[in-house]
């Protein structure tokens, strides 16, 4: 049995699935502001819950337990509980002109920057020096960032996922000098295009002592609720890292919430190519499912205000959800009651007048009290219903790509916002544990394994180029805990990159395959060591 548990800005969802991967039973409870009580109460919710048999859920009987947590994003966003960066760029002569964090927001800069450094070093795309690497150099950054009492390094090089040689000989280097210190390297995280790989390395960084932190609370939470199984966190392509990894890259955990409610929605759906609305409190998040896996954002996106280019769902969100608040002339939303909705609403004793109190106007919700809704005009309720459904299919015609019928899943809580259909969206479905589909995203989460890097690719030689990245792509799946058999390719994408010379070719290839739980064996909640799996990002 596994547990699949989401964290968002209203509720945090929990699901139990059987060995069948059926769905026992969801809870959902109100996210608290410290988030990982919240995450206790869920569990505590979810193993109370009758289960197939009618009874409590033994918590001996749960077999892994999968996370998903806006921790670190909100931490960002909100600009506390981050560690100061030393961000040491390898690429001099070259990339003076543009120093690390130079288009950061003020505000995020002056909490970060602990310092930055311009060194030697960096390749071309193909693997030649821009200049070789200078050790002395690097002792002396050392010096100063010991100076500083800097504890977390970023280190970024030019075309490092071409060639990591640079930024690994760097890290051994400041880390002999400086001994146990946080070290995040780009090419484990970012791809091509320095600048905003460097931005995603540097806010890695950043949240790397707030991971442990998280990581240990996480731990101690479950072990609460008496469980002893081993845990995951989501990724945001759909994925799960074991716990070692996640304390290593925590900035892999953003945007996992939508990706979680849209493979919970192709789950519980069986539709592996549609629309997916998912409904929250506060927001509603539209994306496209692409072979059961959230279509990924092309080129760069935005965190906080800081451009970045890893991995991240192509994902719209309006400020429409249950908790929105209602204007006077029937407008819904973006400001909302958020996770105090079960508070302030009309339904459940408040006197705010949200998008809920909407539904159950309108008859198109059963929840809360009905009672408290008699004197909020029917038809008033139906046009800002009405409203909300105009502005959802807006935004999924933004998103579709072509004009071919595209089935859409509504799922989370507040899609009871959407009674019938979408106005030129005929076919919408909103399945069994649609409520709880972030959690079963979560749930069902598999594990994967990538290669992004610009390869030289010779004429005539195309397939075999593909080929090797294909075999490391598994391989790296395999090593991160897919079990051997049910791993397979999801996406090839393929950019020839016409200014440079040589055949240079940009390839990426993802590949998944299910968890392998036998491979678990003794581990347990709190152990990297017994969770048996090595890091890869």
């Amino acid at each position: 049995m596994r547990i699949g548990i989401d964290v968002g800005g209203t509720n945090t969802d929990a699901a139990l699935l059987g060995d069948d991967n059926r769905v026992v039973a969801g809870t959902k409870s109100p996210t608290t502001a410290d988030v990982t009580s919240g995450v206790a109460a869920a569990v505590a919710a979810l193993l109370a819950a009758p289960g197939a048999d009618g009874r409590p859920t033994d918590p001996a009987a749960v077999d892994a337990v999968m996370i998903g947590t806006t921790h670190f994003l909100n931490a960002l966003i909100e600009g506390e509980r981050l560690a100061e960066v030393a961000a040491v760029r390898l690429g001099l002569p070259a990339t003076e002109a543009l120093p690390p964090m130079v288009d950061w927001p003020e505000r995020l800069r002056d909490v970060i920057r602990g310092g930055t450094w311009l060194c030697h070093g960096g390749r071309e795309y193909d693997g030649r020096m821009i200049s070789p690497l200078d050790p002395a150099e690097l002792r002396r950054v050392a010096a100063d960032i010991r100076a500083r009492g800097l504890r977390s390094i970023a280190i970024s090089s030019v075309f490092s996922p071409a060639a990591a040689e640079d930024e690994i000989r760097a890290a051994e280097i400041l880390t002999a000098e400086l001994g146990d210190v946080h070290v995040s390297l780009s090419h484990e995280i970012g791809r091509v295009g320095l600048l905003a790989r460097e931005n995603a390395t540097i806010v890695n960084a950043s949240l790397r002592e707030l991971a442990e932190h998280i990581v240990d609370a996480f731990g101690a939470a479950l072990t609460g609720a008496g469980i002893t199984a081993p845990f995951f966190i989501s990724q945001n392509d759909g994925t799960l890292m074991d716990i070692a990894h996640a304390r290593r890259y925590p900035v892999a955990t953003f945007a996992s919430g939508p990706t979680n409610s849209m493979r919970g929605a192709a789950f519980l759906s069986g539709l592996t190519d549609c629309a997916v609305v998912d409904v929250g409190g506060t927001t509603a998040d539209v994306g496209i499912l692409v072979g059961g896996f959230p279509r990924e954002a092309a080129g760069e996106s935005e965190a906080a205000g800081v451009r970045t280019n890893f991995r991240i769902p192509d994902v719209l969100s309006l400020g429409i959800g249950g908790g929105s608040l209602v204007a006077a002339d029937g407008e819904v939303g973006p400001r909302s009651v958020g996770y105090r909705l079960t508070e302030q609403a009309l339904v459940f004793g408040g006197d705010t007048l949200t998008a809920t109190d909407l539904a159950v106007a309108a008859g198109a919700a059963d929840i809360g009290d009905k009672g408290a809704v008699a004197e909020v005009d029917r038809a008033f309720a139906e046009r800002g219903l009405a409203r909300i459904a105009e502005r959802l299919a807006e935004t999924v015609d933004r998103m579709r790509t072509s004009a071919a019928p595209l089935p859409v899943v509504a799922v989370g809580g507040g899609s009871v916002l959407i009674p019938g259909g979408l106005p030129g969206f005929p076919d919408v479905r909103r399945p069994a544990h649609f409520d709880v589909a972030n959690a079963v995203g979560a749930a069902i989460a598999q594990v994967g394994g990538e290669v992004d890097r610009v390869h030289k690719v010779p004429e005539g030689k195309r397939d075999q180029v593909l080929a090797g990245a294909r075999a490391e792509a598994i391989r790296r799946a395999e090593d991160s805990g897919a079990r051997p058999g049910t791993v397979r390719v999801v996406d090839v994408e393929e950019v020839p990159l016409a200014y440079l010379p040589g055949g240079a070719t940009r390839i990426r290839i993802k590949a998944v395959g299910d968890l392998d739980l036998d491979r678990l064996g003794a581990a347990s909640t709190g152990s990297d060591e017994k969770n048996g799996f090595p890091t890869h990002a």
